[in-house]
């Protein structure tokens, strides 16, 4: 049996806590055990984070019994998002806890587990208490790990890695913070005493041996430094039990005929649908693509469903707002919460019954990801309905329901080898201390993105930032001393203060703070144009309250509270969510499909074939 694997009182106290172990559970604790790089692929609400927990928690207490856990970081678990690192935070407090109070039953005097957060919002105090005395279990994110590595007195903590949990990697494989992350991972097998095992949470993605080789890199048992040696690629193990999990998926249609644009009639019939929706269930989340739309849409749900069981969520509002609005949703004081993407990974907000989507979310992957926030627990069934506004809407969500009904995925590809990632981390890299030429692209090579690096484009962005880049205004900052003769590289004075201020791949934002008076709190941040372009008593929509406009200045928009009066809803510039292959692939066909049955005068009404409520079971 699995739970045999533990000691016993987290075993009993896991039987109490959840019964039997999940499928997911019981097949990944074996290859945990094992000290096996492993990647585990499951739906939402399988128990795939305290799959890769246990193990680790398990191995911290029986250290605190045999009074052998020291101050030294052991686990480390890196998240895309700030918000799911505070969230894994709170959801190991209680089982920690939990598990201290179990020991203490049973006669057994333990030191505290120490779980620390390390991301961009950590107060400056907390970063110095982290120093002077390490977590055993540091939650970070991509970006803060890649600070940790390049700064001197941080990087110290994380030479005791012993485990280290991605989670949510599919999404960031397939982008620029993939291959930054991936780099990272491998200068922290640089700095580690022993080789940490490498687990990976991901939902199932196609291929998924991608993902895997993604994980552990392309050489895990290759030399330290030095080049890759034949036969020496390390296999990592799979745990996939599928992404056909069981759930109740529609598509809505309003009762006015579609066009290409979506109407005013339209628009209010599908926000009076929605509030329908929210009345009978508990709690719902509704899912947009943009942030203008999330407050449109949750402006009008407020006005149908009134007081204050509507909330915001999305990038632009501040930290503080944005868990006010998961708190409330999660203690049941707020009805339904509209979001972008910010809340598509796994958060916890309680017990969600319904998940709505506002037009065509455009990719498979992320309707299966968005729709299993409901019944975000184990044996519940998610329920999802899609709410189409237009006919190329209602075809992409028709096409979509068929995806998933067929198990149709979209397919993962991963950038191969950015050379503006490469750029950053070789200077970060080489901040830290002199490094020889060859151990530090072979250090790159054994990040996954970065296998195929031809030797002639690293030496060409080394040199580059040797002599530094020339532009119409003359030759650019250098940041390399480049050691031609002996093949050595060491940073110039600055190097390592311009991998701290300038690394990572989320794009700048020319932003507006949005301060409410007389608090001087910040609400969020509004794009640079509307910003410029508004006056003073002009009234605003940020977090779905109306806020009236006191004075625009450099970089903030000074406001105050407009008591509900109209508003006028901001704007954001960013890229649109494109449609991935396999879903256009599932819509031409859909199309070809309609051409067939219908007669040529008949094409132009084609979405009437289709016009009902299409449900899915798969």
């Amino acid at each position: 049996m699995a739970l045999s694997l533990f000691h016993p009182v987290i075993a009993n106290w896991f039987g109490e806590r959840f019964g039997s172990p999940t499928d997911v559970q019981a097949r990944s604790w074996p290859a945990i055990a094992s000290g096996t790089d492993l990647l585990i692929a499951a739906p939402t609400g399988s128990g795939k984070t305290l799959a890769a927990f246990l193990s680790c928690l398990d191995s911290l207490f029986k250290q605190a019994l045999a009074g052998e856990l020291e101050d030294r970081t052991q686990v480390l678990y890196v998240s895309p998002l700030k918000a799911l690192s505070n969230d894994v935070q709170k959801n190991l407090q209680q089982p920690l806890a939990e598990i201290a109070n179990a020991a203490m039953a049973a006669g057994l005097l333990m030191p505290e587990i120490r779980v620390t957060v390390r991301t961009g919002d950590t107060p400056a105090w907390d970063r110095q208490l982290m120093l002077r005395r390490p977590p055993h279990i540091l939650i970070t994110t991509p970006e803060s790990l890649y600070l940790l590595l390049t700064a001197e007195k941080s990087r110290r903590i994380l030479q005791d890695v012993r485990t280290v949990i991605v989670d949510e990697i599919h999404a960031v494989a397939p982008n620029k913070r993939g291959a930054h992350l991936a780099l990272s991972l491998e200068r922290l097998e640089a700095e580690t005493r022993t080789r940490p095992v490498r687990i990976g949470l991901s939902a199932t993605q196609r291929p998924i041996e991608t993902i895997a080789d993604f994980l552990v890199g392309a050489s895990r048992l290759a030399p330290r430094r030095g080049p890759v040696a034949p036969g020496m690629q390390r296999v990592p193990r799979i745990v996939d039990i599928g992404h056909r999990r069981q759930m109740d998926l529609a598509v809505e249609v309003p009762k006015d005929e579609l066009g290409a644009v979506a109407t005013n009639a339209i628009w209010s019939d599908v926000y009076d649908r929605v509030a329908d929706l929210v009345r009978e269930h508990r709690s719902c989340l509704v899912f947009v693509n943009t942030r203008r739309l999330a407050e449109r849409v949750a402006h009008h749900l407020e006005e149908r469903l009134g007081g204050q069981v509507v909330a915001a969520h999305h990038g632009s509002l501040s930290r503080q707002i944005r868990l006010s609005a998961e708190e409330r949703l999660k203690r049941g004081e707020t009805r339904v919460v509209v979001a972008t993407a910010s809340l598509e990974l796994g958060i916890d907000v309680g017990t969600v019954d319904l998940v709505c989507q506002i037009g065509s979310p455009r990719a498979i992957a992320t309707c299966l990801q968005r729709v299993g926030r409901s019944g975000h627990w184990v044996g519940a069934l998610p329920k999802g309905r899609l709410f189409a506004t237009t006919r190329d809407e209602l075809l992409e969500c028709a096409a979509l329901v068929r995806a998933i009904r067929s198990g149709t995925l979209d397919r993962l590809d991963v950038p191969d080898a950015p050379m503006d990632i490469l750029a950053q981390q070789i200077v970060a890299t080489v901040a830290t201390g002199e490094w020889q030429e060859d151990e530090l692209f072979h250090l790159c090579r054994r990040a996954y993105p970065y296998r195929g690096l031809d030797r002639n484009d690293f030496d060409a962005v080394v040199q580059m930032l040797a002599d530094g880049i020339d532009t119409r205004r003359g030759r650019g900052r250098a940041y390399l001393h480049h050691d031609r003769v002996n093949r050595r590289l060491r940073a110039r004075r600055g190097a390592r203060l311009a991998a701290i201020t300038s690394g990572g791949a989320i794009p700048d934002t020319a932003n507006y703070a949005v301060i409410a008076e007389p608090e001087g709190t910040v609400v969020g941040s509004v794009d640079e144009d509307f910003a410029v372009e508004s006056l003073a008593g002009d009234i605003i929509l940020l977090g779905n309250a109306s806020w009236r406009i006191r004075g625009v200045e450099t970089g903030k928009v000074r406001v105050e509270d407009a008591h509900g009066a109209p508003p006028t809803i901001p704007f954001w510039r960013g890229e649109a969510p494109s449609r991935t292959q396999e879903l256009s692939a599932e819509v031409a066909g859909i199309r070809q499909e309609i051409a067939k049955r219908l007669p040529s005068s008949a094409i132009s009404y084609q979405p009437s074939a289709i016009s009902s409520p299409e449900t899915a079971i798969s």
